[in-house]
C-alpha cells in the first residue's frame, strides 16, 4: 500500500499501522514518550543544520529499542547533507541485536526543502536485509550508490522504492531477488538526465518472475520516461494475473502504451489500475474507460500536458 503521507510537512505519518512520533534532540521534549511499540520512530536532525548523532544516541539511550517494531530514519546527516546514508546504515546493522522486533523500515525520509531527491546518496541494501530476516516493510528514497545484490528474503511483504534517478544495477539485483512473502512492490524509475539509465530489459525478471515472487498481488513501475516501453511489457507479462493492482503512473504514457495495454491480455481482473499523470487523448481515454470501468476496476486517472515536439515529463525527477 502507499505510504501514508501529512500533507502538511510531506513526511511519513503512518508506517505499519502505527502513527509516526518524531524523537526530538536531547533537551527539546524531554517526555514522557509513548510507550516503543505504540508507535513508528522517527529519527532525523535538523533539514539544514544535521545533528543526527546526538537523535540516535537519545533514541538508543532513552527508548526501549527492543520492542520497536517500525522505524523512520530521517535526515541523517550531520553537518552535511550531501553525506551518503551507508554509515547510518551502518549504525543500525550494528545495533541489530537491540531491534528484534522490528518490522518495518522506511530510509531517507526527506523532502525538496530538506534535499532534493536526485541529491539522495543511498547504498547497498543487501547487508540490511541480510542483517534484518524478520523485516516486512522497507522503504527508500533516492537513487543515487543505490545497490542490491540478488538474495532470498523469507519475511518482506513490502518494498517500496521512490527515485527520480533510479540506477539500472539494483534494478538487475532486485529481478534476480526470491521473495517468496512479497505482495507489494514499487519502482520509481525517474529520468535520465538525472541519471535514470533502467530499461525495460532490466524490469523483464520482474515481470517474468518465474516463481521468484509468487505472493506479488500489487506492482508498480512508475514515474518513467519509458512508460509506453513498459506498459507494452506489461501487456503480456505473466506476472499481470496474479496482481489485484498495477501501477503505470506518474510517467510519460501516451496513447501508444494504452493501446499496447488494451491490445494486450486482459486487466478486467484488476481492482485498481493506477493511470495517474498520463498523457492520453480523449478518445483514448474514453476506450481505456470503456474497456475497463464496467468490468469494477477502478481505474485512476489524470492528464498532464504534452508540450511542442510531443515532450513529455515524469512526475518526479529532481
Amino acid at each position: 500500500m502507499s505510504p501514508v503521507v501529512d500533507p502538511r510537512s510531506g513526511h511519513l505519518s503512518r508506517l505499519h499501522g502505527l502513527p509516526v512520533f518524531t524523537l526530538l534532540a536531547p533537551g527539546q521534549g524531554d517526555g514522557p514518550f509513548p510507550a516503543a511499540s505504540t508507535v513508528a520512530w522517527r529519527v532525523a536532525g535538523e533539514a539544514w543544520d544535521g545533528a543526527f548523532t546526538p537523535v540516535w544516541r537519545r533514541f538508543l539511550d532513552e527508548v526501549a529499542v527492543e520492542e520497536v517494531t517500525a522505524l523512520v530514519i530521517g535526515a541523517w546527516w550531520d553537518d552535511d547533507h550531501t553525506t551518503g546514508i551507508a554509515s547510518t546504515v551502518g549504525r543500525l546493522i550494528e545495533e541489530r541485536h537491540r531491534f528484534p522486533a522490528l518490522r518495518a523500515l522506511q530510509l531517507a525520509d526527506v523532502v525538496g526543502e530538506e534535499s532534493e531527491i536526485s541529491w539522495i546518496r543511498l547504498c547497498d541494501l543487501t547487508p540490511l536485509l541480510h542483517a534484518f530476516p524478520r523485516l516486512e516493510k522497507l522503504g527508500v528514497r533516492g537513487g543515487d550508490d543505490l545497490d542490491l545484490e540478488p538474495l532470498r528474503h523469507e519475511a518482506l511483504r513490502e518494498l517500496r522504492i521512490e527515485s527520480g534517478n533510479l540506477p539500472r544495477r539494483p534494478v538487475q539485483g532486485l529481478g534476480g531477488c526470491e521473495l517468496p512473502a512479497l505482495e507489494h512492490l514499487d519502482i520509481w524509475l525517474g529520468a535520465e538526465e538525472y541519471g535514470a539509465d533502467t530499461t525495460v530489459e532490466d524490469l523483464l525478471p520482474l515481470l517474468h518472475p518465474g516463481g521468484r515472487l509468487p505472493a506479488l498481488r500489487h506492482l508498480g513501475l512508475a514515474n518513467s520516461e519509458i512508460q509506453d516501453e513498459i506498459a507494452a511489457a506489461v501487456a503480456g507479462a505473466p506476472v499481470v494475473p496474479q496482481l489485484e493492482s498495477l501501477d503505470l503512473s506518474m510517467g510519460t504514457l501516451g496513447d501508444e502504451g494504452g493501446s499496447a495495454l488494451l491490445a494486450g491480455q486482459p486487466l478486467t481482473h484488476l481492482r485498481t489500475l493506477d493511470l495517474r499523470h498520463h498523457c492520453f487523448s480523449d478518445p483514448m481515454t474514453a476506450r481505456m474507460r470503456l474497456a475497463l470501468e464496467p468490468y469494477g476496476v477502478r481505474l485512476l486517472m489524470s492528464r498532464v500536458p504534452v508540450f511542442t515536439g510531443n515532450w513529455r515529463y515524469v512526475a518526479v525527477s529532481e
